[in-house]
């Protein structure tokens, strides 16, 4: 699970970046097209679910603390938060599996 979201955390920050680079040409560009709006912004929209419910399934399976939870949500928010999050979850060891104690 935990390179599910490594996986979908890099996906969801690359099209957050072509959805940047299309405003960019839609808004500022000297000759404005909207074809990269069009393109990544329903790209983007699928990768923002998915993030969203790839990011409460790894918390559920690998127990995260609720902080953890909450800032892998909140991370999909700004843009290309979600690749630092990503590192800084990996070096915490909270994107391996959760070790079970048997008695």
């Amino acid at each position: 699970m935990g390179r599910v979201f490594a996986t979908v955390a890099f996906v969801e920050a690359l099209t957050w970046a072509g959805l940047l680079i299309g405003m960019y040409f839609k808004y500022q560009a000297a000759d404005p097209t909207p074809v990269g709006v069009k393109i990544f912004g329903p790209v983007h929209g699928v990768a923002f679910m998915v993030y969203v419910v790839v990011s409460v399934l790894a918390a559920i399976r690998l127990r995260w603390p609720w902080w953890a939870a909450l800032l892998a949500l909140a991370a999909a928010v700004p843009p290309l938060v979600t690749l630092p999050l990503e590192w800084w979850f990996k070096r915490r060891g909270l994107l391996s599996a959760p070790i079970t104690r048997t008695r």
